[in-house]
């Protein structure tokens, strides 16, 4: 029986490119060979499209993009294809693909921006589609549904670049509705890049403009102190919840390029607290999950306040796939190991491929 040809594209031009490179490579190193033939398809800082024909220990520390049997390579968007188109020495030829997964993070990769491509290619993909992504990437879209759907967040406020032009006044009135200590953060990031607290009126506008040096919104919520909660959620018709895990770590401000440490490395399994929450957790997870239109497979992040209000954080639609990140350890408390989650979603996305959400 043939091998299902899985594309793994990784790399990208966002902050967590290091994070997609090791992410890519524990995927290659467990994905089940007896089942699929991995394509690998790199993508540089600067956005060059390299398939990579190499070891995945070449992707794990970054020099991957010079093997010299790297060649130039785009995924086609021309559903005849149905595959990455790959040039080398003038000339061009197709490798067909049956199933993505994609592990680019972060802005002009995991918003929508590659699931746009591939929706035009015609290929099966793992994971949420292009609206989904892109929503969930924007905290002010993720606020307006959850508002919308009754599931709690954090007070929030949102800022345009056309607010900066009265930048004071707008500040006083998030002050009056909101109140310090405020956490300042780009609409549009997959990491901290951008993200400060102020406890003050001066350290607000200046959080605000730094959130605006890393895009051109700005999410303003009341700061929360409290329990940090995840959950993984995966599906398509009927999703399901993992355990609750909890974040035990410092406040340290974290880092996308560093990838010795993992954000799974501060997680216990199963979080502390009394079954009702526990269930409360799991279902508002599966709620916001459906509210976002989610698909395939997602990490949901909550706050569970000092107060014992349950507030969700985001919903994470290209969670870290190593097998230390949060959502490959909630997944394997759940019973399945890396290789079996990879090749769940791999062939979730091809049993669901033809379904319109």
């Amino acid at each position: 029986m043939a091998k299902i040809k899985a594309a793994v594209i990784f790399g990208g031009t966002s902050q967590e490119h290091e994070l997609s490179l090791a992410s890519a490579a524990e995927v290659i190193r467990n994905i089940p060979t007896d089942t699929y033939e991995v394509i690998a398809v790199g993508i540089t800082r600067k956005g060059h499209w390299l398939y990579f024909p190499g070891d995945a220990d070449e992707i794990a520390n970054g020099t991957w993009e010079t093997n010299p049997d790297c060649t130039s390579a785009i995924l086609s968007p021309d559903p005849l294809h149905r595959g990455i188109i790959i040039m080398e020495n003038g000339e061009t030829s197709v490798r067909r693909i049956d199933v993505v997964l994609s592990l680019l993070q972060g802005k002009k990769c995991a918003d929508g921006t590659i699931q746009a491509l591939l929706e035009m290619s015609g290929i099966p993909y793992a994971g949420c589609s292009l609206l989904a992504s892109a929503s969930c990437m924007d905290k002010s879209h993720t606020h307006m549904i959850m508002d919308d759907y009754g599931i709690n967040t954090a007070p929030w406020k949102l800022l345009t670049q056309r607010d900066m032009n009265r930048i004071d006044e707008k500040c006083l009135e998030i002050t009056d509705a909101i109140g310090f200590p405020m956490a300042v953060k780009p609409a549009n990031s997959g990491c901290s890049a951008g993200t400060s607290t102020a406890n003050n009126s001066d350290e607000l506008v200046t959080a605000v403009k730094l959130a605006f040096s890393n895009d051109n919104k700005v999410v303003v919520e009341r700061y929360i102190k409290g329990r940090k909660l995840e959950v993984a959620v995966w599906g398509y018709d009927t999703p399901t919840a993992s355990n609750v895990g909890e974040i035990i770590s410092t406040d340290a401000v974290y880092d996308p390029t560093e990838v010795r440490k993992s954000s799974g490395d501060d997680l216990v399994i199963p979080a502390d607290l009394p079954a009702e929450t526990t269930k409360l957790v799991r279902e508002t997870a599966v709620r916001a999950f459906k509210a976002m239109n989610c698909k395939g497979y997602s990490r949901i992040d909550f706050f569970l306040a000092e107060d014992g209000s349950l507030l969700l954080n985001k919903i994470g639609t290209a969670p870290g796939m190593r097998e230390n990140s949060v959502f490959p350890k909630l997944m394997k408390e759940y019973g399945l190991e890396f290789s079996e989650v990879i090749d769940m979603l791999l062939e979730a996305a091809i049993e669901n491929a033809d379904k319109c959400y």
